[in-house]
């Protein structure tokens, strides 16, 4: 074995040796404690402090970590976001969705589902129907084309204002309402949707039916689909309706966490 052959391993060990440690000091972090120093990090991976210290100067470096001025103490930096971009992106959202759907069915004893736009209505993906006996389901598959639809106002209200009014005036989403004044008093409701992050359709589609939707996004912070809750009126006071509203918004929460979204608490959609 020649010597450049010996120092191409020794480098191969040394690299090998940085980048496990690396991971190691990434994963020291947690939900519970999202900052800590270098002390900290040097006990929990069993490494000298200096060691950890040139390794965060290096994580740092690549925006994998941050420093907090103030306290010295790190956090996980947002370079992690890219490096897990595609991965995220790839995330079937269905399947992540899913487990979701059937807890907000169990909780609230209706009809759930998931519904994705595509491009001028909403789409229903996937459902977990209601397991009383007068219950509104529909089939994958059915598309929700009119304004008053609690799924298409969450979608509308993603897009900018000319947008959604050229969908309207055109004729692409549905409306009984197409007149200037009309359209207007629409988008006015439709930036009432962005403030609360919940739409909500009280029998104007269906007069035997309620429709409740809130967005689902995915690591970019985008719009990716609408958790749906239906049930019949009937069953639905003005009082319950609110309830469920809140609910269906921190379910449509959690599943955009899942996703990675960034700061989702749930509360409004960002005006496009």
């Amino acid at each position: 074995m020649s010597d450049n052959d010996e120092l191409d391993r020794q480098e191969a060990r040394s690299a090998n040796s940085v980048l496990h440690n690396g991971i190691r000091v990434l994963r020291s972090f947690s939900v519970d404690e999202p900052a800590l120093g270098v002390t900290e990090i040097a006990r929990r991976v069993d490494l000298h402090k200096s060691t950890v210290s040139r390794l965060l100067n290096q994580l740092e470096q690549l925006d994998l970590v941050l420093r907090d001025p103030e306290s010295g103490r790190f956090r996980l930096g947002l370079g992690l976001i890219g490096i897990a971009g595609p991965l995220l992106a790839n995330l079937d959202v269905r399947r992540v969705a899913y487990p979701s759907l059937e807890r907000l069915t169990e909780r609230t004893g209706e009809t759930s589902a998931l519904v994705v736009w595509s491009g001028h209505e909403s789409v229903s993906v996937e459902q977990v129907p209601s397991p009383k006996l007068v219950k509104h389901t529909t089939p994958i598959g059915t598309r929700y084309t009119t304004a008053a639809s609690s799924s298409v106002q969450v979608f509308l209200a993603e897009l900018p204002e000319g947008r959604a009014r050229e969908l309207l005036e055109r004729g692409l989403v549905r409306s009984e309402r197409r007149d200037d004044v009309e359209v207007s008093a629409y988008l006015e409701r439709l930036a009432a949707v962005r403030a609360s992050g919940v739409a909500i359709n009280a029998g104007e589609t269906h007069v035997e039916e309620v429709g409740i939707s809130a967005p689902v996004r995915d690591h970019r912070g985008h719009l990716v689909a609408a958790l749906l809750l239906s049930a019949p009126s009937f069953r639905v006071s003005e009082q319950l309706r609110d309830q469920l509203a809140g609910v269906v918004r921190e379910t449509a929460a959690e599943i955009s966490t899942r996703l990675g979204a960034p700061g989702c608490g749930g509360d409004a959609l960002p005006h496009p």
